[in-house]
């Protein structure tokens, strides 16, 4: 058993733990114009990250663009996740590999269809103004970045409904129904509660990857918009301050940690409750 487990966990102890190590190991170093980075163990790159209401305001930021795209991910997966899984039609694989598609486009080149689509000149504004509306600005603004955020994380909450609402029986809703129960009344009382492990796992990968967006609030939300991951990168390569580039970056993975446990309780909690 230990030769089986032993190469996987000598890599993860190379490529994740001694980096992040390392990473720790330089935020208590401190920057200096000069020198770039002094040897230190201090820990003022994190009272600098937590204390100053600009990062504060990030986090803050940060935090509800994540926990506002995991919302909507989740209503409007609902419906698609389940008939998909209840497909039973020769062409379940073509619409699960049109699912899978836009996994394939790179999010930037995403971005710049969102950014054609939002755009001063783009086809909602030249629709808009064709009925005689006046130009919307859609482009920069928190509402761009949650929009193509949420289009960004929603095929993974997709493909995670399904995958559990597939393997609960069929024979659960029928009996549900012919006890009485609406089909709405089903979903949500009886199918939605079995399939908790899915709606949890959904839930806290798409948190984790709207917390950690980065070229989604680049692009789309613009210079007066920032999001942690933006800001990390701006520290290591605009600024040059990688003691407190690592700061921020341990800032927010801490804040990804905790909410994501504090996420997972919530849901398992409610979803608890509606089994009652």
């Amino acid at each position: 058993m230990f030769l089986l487990v032993f190469p996987a966990t000598l890599m993860v102890v190379v490529l994740l733990v001694l980096p992040m190590l390392g990473l720790f190991r330089t935020s208590l170093n401190l920057y200096s114009p000069q020198e770039l980075m002094v040897q230190a163990l201090s820990g003022e790159n994190y009272l600098d990250a937590l204390g100053d209401p600009y990062y504060q305001r990030i986090l803050l930021t940060t935090i509800g663009v994540a926990l506002l795209c995991m919302v909507l991910s989740l209503a409007l997966s609902l419906a698609p996740a389940y008939w998909l899984a209840r497909m039973r039609s020769r062409w379940k694989s073509l619409v699960m590999i049109l699912t899978l598609f836009p996994l394939l486009v790179g999010n930037v080149v995403r971005a710049a269809g969102w950014m054609a689509l939002f755009g001063t000149d783009g086809a909602i504004n030249a629709f808009w103004r064709s009925l005689g509306g006046e130009t919307l600005q859609m482009m920069y603004t928190p509402f761009a970045v949650v929009v193509a955020t949420t289009a960004v994380v929603l095929p993974y909450m997709i493909l995670t409904l399904a995958s559990v609402v597939e393997a609960v029986p069929r024979q659960t809703e029928e009996a549900a129904i012919n006890l009485g129960a609406s089909p709405l009344r089903m979903f949500f009382r009886v199918l939605l509660p079995q399939a908790a492990p899915g709606v949890l796992a959904g839930c806290v990968l798409v948190f984790i990857l709207s917390m950690n967006a980065y070229a989604t609030p680049v692009l789309l939300g613009g210079p007066g918009f920032t999001m942690l991951a933006p800001a990390v990168y701006e520290q290591f390569v605009s600024a040059g301050n990688w003691p407190f580039g690592a700061a921020l970056a341990f800032v927010l993975l801490s804040a990804t940690l905790i909410l994501t446990l504090a996420v997972s309780l919530f849901l398992t909690r409610s979803l608890k409750r509606r089994t009652r």
